[in-house]
């Protein structure tokens, strides 16, 4: 599920290299931002230029942008300074950022940022000459069109803004962008049978709706008069059951129902924005959609799929606290609010405040009271704590909200299963891991988890080789489930493949204790012993599963127990 519909590879790749090249930074460079302080300038020009290259270089915006402003300070005529700065300063979202665009004017992302700035100045002829000046490859190609329609509606010329669209939208390979924005502009107008054709066009090239077209899309049905549509578009989004179908449910559906997402020909234009950082998000050009996605704030404060976005990248690059300060600038009325407060439960639990972060998501489940999506956050949550009982509760409630369980439904399942066995309930596990393979068969750590417990219980034997077989054909660069199969292999009997497959297994997962631990048994068993010893001496440097390291030091005191040696290998 995306919020944005890329446009088509090439031209992704092409943004991405303009932008980076545009902006002074290199293409698809990691970008995050760190907790606002106060950084202290390096000492002199270059020390400062070289702390701001250091700090962009570990993803510290913040700094980077203290210190090379700082450089730029001391040696204002630079050109590599400005251009490092003016970057610095977007990425940031410093207020210098407005400033220095105005002193590079060959630089793309300083047009758009100073196009939006005539903008919000209601000087449009200007925006508009910006826009038909922008170049016509790369990230501004499909956006040349849309920005220059939207200056056009800033002047009240919608009749020359639909025009200007209209070739884009009869054929193009950005026909969707273009009927969307026609709609939007037809919208403002007041034009609602044109708005709600254009709103048909993008839905005919766009089959299965982003949620930008979904939430736009049915505010504009809606206030043409054709409710149903508007409700099946959004129960087309909602039906995907991952966290940002939240804003397509209630109480967001009724937010997006009542009125306009896009007011104004400047939230507009930051719309125009967003749709192509979403598209250079998807490619993983995470700067480059978070320049786009800070210009889009610029325009539009507290925009949510703004926020939303820049958020993710900033807790990709583990930038946590400064991810979910950033979060903290939502708007309760958002249709994207219960989105963002799923996302700062998880910000919450990286941080190690997991009591914030388990409150705030049963505070959500009541909002929220027919949705699972945060109870199978909580659960998850509690699972990752080992708090495995509490976890199985949660996944029971969410469960229970789900109508009639489907495919897409198996990973809670599996988690549920998890828990349940972690917690001691086995029946109820293996119910559940069951089920998850009723719905999707072949989903291989579905068939590894199940396959591995039946091993490790002496059950099943053959039906567990079965599915460790077929886990292993579909993931067989996986070491643990190269371990699974090795182990149900011993288990059976069949010690030169058991010892075939363990031995695979600690090539792929060398540094994990539970297969190292596996292959000393099978080790011994065929009387290596000397092989044996190093590999139970080599588990226990390593993480260990609570108990392990003391089952392990009696192997070494008294060598492998009758009890674990299968009855077939018993010599």
């Amino acid at each position: 599920m995306v919020l944005f519909s890329p446009p088509a590879r090439g031209a992704l790749l092409a943004a991405a290299l303009l932008l980076g090249c545009a902006a002074g930074g290199a293409p698809g460079r990691r970008v995050a931002t760190t907790p606002p302080r106060v950084t202290p300038p390096a000492s002199g020009t270059y020390g400062a230029f070289l702390a701001g290259r250091f700090a962009a270089g570990e993803s510290d915006t913040v700094t980077a942008a203290d210190q090379l402003l700082a450089a730029l300070r001391n040696d204002p005529d630079n050109p590599e300074l400005l251009s490092r700065g003016f970057l610095a300063a977007v990425l940031d979202g410093r207020p210098d950022a407005l400033r220095l665009a105005r002193r590079v004017p060959d630089n793309v992302v300083a047009s758009l940022l100073l196009l939006g700035s005539d903008g919000l100045a209601g000087r449009w002829e200007r925006a508009e000459g910006r826009a038909r000046a922008l170049p016509r490859t790369g990230a501004t190609a499909p956006l040349v069109p849309v920005l220059v329609a939207w200056a056009q509606a800033g002047r009240g010329q919608n009749d020359q803004a639909l025009a200007t669209l209209r070739p884009y939208i009869e054929q193009g390979r950005f026909r969707a962008l273009n009927a969307l924005h026609g709609a939007m502009i037809a919208d403002l107008a007041g034009r609602m049978r044109e708005a709600e054709r254009l709103v048909r066009v993008a839905m005919a090239d766009q089959p299965d709706p982003t949620l930008r077209l979904a939430m736009i899309g049915a505010s504009i049905l809606q206030r043409a008069g054709r409710q149903a549509d508007a409700a099946r578009l959004l129960a087309q989004v909602a039906a995907n059951g991952d966290e940002i179908s939240l804003a397509a449910t209630e109480p967001a559906r009724a937010t997006i129902l009542a009125g306009r997402d896009v007011t104004s020909p400047i939230e507009g234009i930051a719309e125009a924005y967003i749709a192509m950082a979403g598209a250079l998000r998807a490619q993983g050009a995470g700067e480059q959609a978070v320049v786009l996605a800070r210009l889009a704030l610029r325009l539009r404060p507290g925009f949510g799929s703004a926020l939303l976005l820049i958020s993710d990248v900033l807790g990709e690059e583990e930038h946590a606290e400064a991810a979910l300060g950033l979060l903290g600038a939502m708007r309760p009325y958002d249709p994207l609010w219960g989105v963002g407060a799923l996302r700062r439960a998880g910000l919450l639990d990286k941080l190690d405040r997991q009591e914030e972060a388990i409150a705030l998501l049963r505070e959500q489940a009541d909002i929220m009271a027919a949705q699972p999506q945060p109870l199978i956050r909580l659960g998850d949550i509690l699972r990752r704590r080992s708090r495995f009982s509490e976890a199985a509760i949660a996944y029971d409630e969410a469960i229970g909200r789900i109508p009639r369980l489907g495919e897409r439904d198996w990973p809670v399942l599996y988690a549920r299963g998890i828990a349940r066995e972690r917690s001691g309930n086995f029946p109820g596990a293996e119910e559940d891991f069951l089920r998850a393979l009723e719905l999707a068969p072949d989903q291989p750590y579905v068939l590894n988890y199940l396959g591995y417990a039946w091993a490790d219980q002496g059950v099943h034997l053959d039906r567990a080789r079965g599915m460790l077989e077929r886990a292993v054909e579909l993931r067989p660069q996986d070491g643990n489930i190269a371990d699974s199969l090795g182990w149900a292999l011993f288990r059976l009997g069949d010690l030169p493949g058991a010892i075939e497959w363990l031995e695979k297994a600690v090539e792929l997962e060398s540094r994990n204790s539970t297969i190292n631990d596996h292959l000393g048994d099978a080790y011994w068993v065929a009387g290596r012993e000397r092989e044996a010893e190093f590999q139970w001496r080599r588990a226990l440097t390593m993480e260990l599963e609570p108990g392990e390291g003391q089952r392990i030091e009696e192997k070494l005191r008294t060598g492998l127990p009758a009890e674990a040696i299968p009855a077939s290998l018993r010599r």
